[in-house]
């Protein structure tokens, strides 16, 4: 799966159906109706689903049911697996390592051989390119997942030489977050330092620990946000964008705007179809038909959907298929335990609310797969993993 995401989609998809099937295999389907956190998903998806009878645009209808295919297969898989032995998370982490090491190698060849290039194009918001290809917020949301993973398993290494090299990828992987500059993985990056120093503060055994790092990591962002030429062009982008905004231009050529049009489009919708909305099929079409009518300034190729999950439901299956939604998106912290594992299951949920707040994440092959799979290995060592 982890090859899948940086080099194939087509692998990617082989990968998720025989990982479901050997997970599943001699599983009997009684037991599946135990899991309740699926039952929610099969539900919101089966209610999304039912609006093909007013979709138009049926292909369009079956690519965006397509894709969520993996929401019905993946968590079902992972409940049913074994607890991972000590050896088997060590194979994981060091798959992770080789896996989005190259892709921070790639990157970093386009930045080293061409570096004024790319160094400039950051003015104009635009970003090092990226395995997998024009995927830059999951692969560096990928990255800081990967952090918030190798900080779990740091106490749990025992091998000295293992545990340094993991150290040294956590350091190497936060700069290179810094270097992409991307919005989303910067912010989740920093959501997982404050939570993390505050729960090392908490305990009285990491106490000091904690001190040294909230020092280290003050004075760390201070440099990368003054030295990383990258890092400092995004920031101006943003600053000039957010003054484009407040005066009251909306061309989505100026960073997120497009995005705030896309909220404002997908309420007038929701307005005129709340219970079932317009039907799956039909979203892009609704869309452009409020962007000719209230935005005609805006050009075809720059008209968004809703970049917002739980509006993205509403629009195509009603609010209560939101509501849904919503449930299924909440249900895991039921389940939330009040220990070192649970405290990761929670950041890393809390850090997966970022891209269902922003963008069109489970519309997307590689952003299904990133908010399943980051957050399904969190829940089952929460699940089925002894802690020392």
């Amino acid at each position: 799966m982890l090859a899948g995401f940086l080099f194939s989609r087509a692998v990617l998809s082989v990968a998720m159906i025989l990982f479901g099937v050997n997970a599943l295999w001699n599983i009997h389907p009684k037991k599946w109706l135990k899991e309740k956190w699926w039952l929610w998903g099969v539900a919101w998806i089966a209610v999304f689903a039912i609006s093909f009878f007013w979709s138009d645009d049926k292909a369009y209808w079956t690519e965006h049911l397509q894709v969520k295919l993996p929401i019905l297969l993946l968590p079902l898989s992972f409940a049913f697996l074994p607890a991972f032995s000590k050896k088997q998370l060590y194979i994981y982490t060091i798959a992770l390592i080789i896996f989005l090491s190259f892709g921070i190698a790639y990157s970093m060849y386009f930045l080293f051989t061409q570096p004024a290039h790319y160094i400039e194009g950051y003015r104009f918001s635009n970003v090092l390119p990226t395995l997998p290809k024009n995927e830059h917020i999951r692969f560096t949301l990928s990255l800081a997942l990967g952090v918030v993973w190798l900080c779990y398993m740091l106490p749990v290494i025992e091998k000295k030489w293992f545990k340094r090299i993991t150290l040294i990828i956590v350091i190497l992987w936060s700069l290179a977050i810094h270097i992409y500059a991307v919005r989303t993985g910067l912010l989740a990056f920093y959501l997982f330092i404050a939570a993390y120093l505050i729960f090392l503060l908490y305990k009285k055994q990491t106490r000091l620990l904690g001190f040294s790092l909230v020092i280290g990591i003050c004075i760390s962002a201070m440099l990368a946000f003054m030295f990383v030429p990258t890092l400092k062009n995004r920031v101006d982008h943003f600053k000039w964008s957010v003054q484009v905004f407040e005066e009251g231009k909306r061309d989505p050529n100026y960073g997120d705007i497009g995005r705030y049009i896309s909220y404002d489009l997908a309420w007038k919708i929701i307005k005129q179809h709340p219970l079932n909305g317009v039907g799956a099929g039909d979203i892009f079409y609704e869309m452009n038909e409020k962007y000719d009518r209230f935005y005609p300034q805006i050009k075809k190729d720059l008209r968004l959907i809703p970049h917002n999950q739980p509006l993205i439901i509403a629009v195509a299956s009603g609010i209560p298929s939101m509501l849904v939604f919503l449930i299924w998106l909440f249900y895991p912290l039921k389940e939330l335990k009040k220990n070192r594992a649970g405290f990761f299951f929670f950041i890393t949920w809390i850090i997966l609310m970022i891209p269902i707040m922003v963008e069109p994440v489970l519309e997307i092959q590689f952003g299904i797969f990133v908010y399943l799979f980051f957050l399904l290995i969190q829940r089952q060592v929460m699940q089925k993993t002894a802690e020392d």
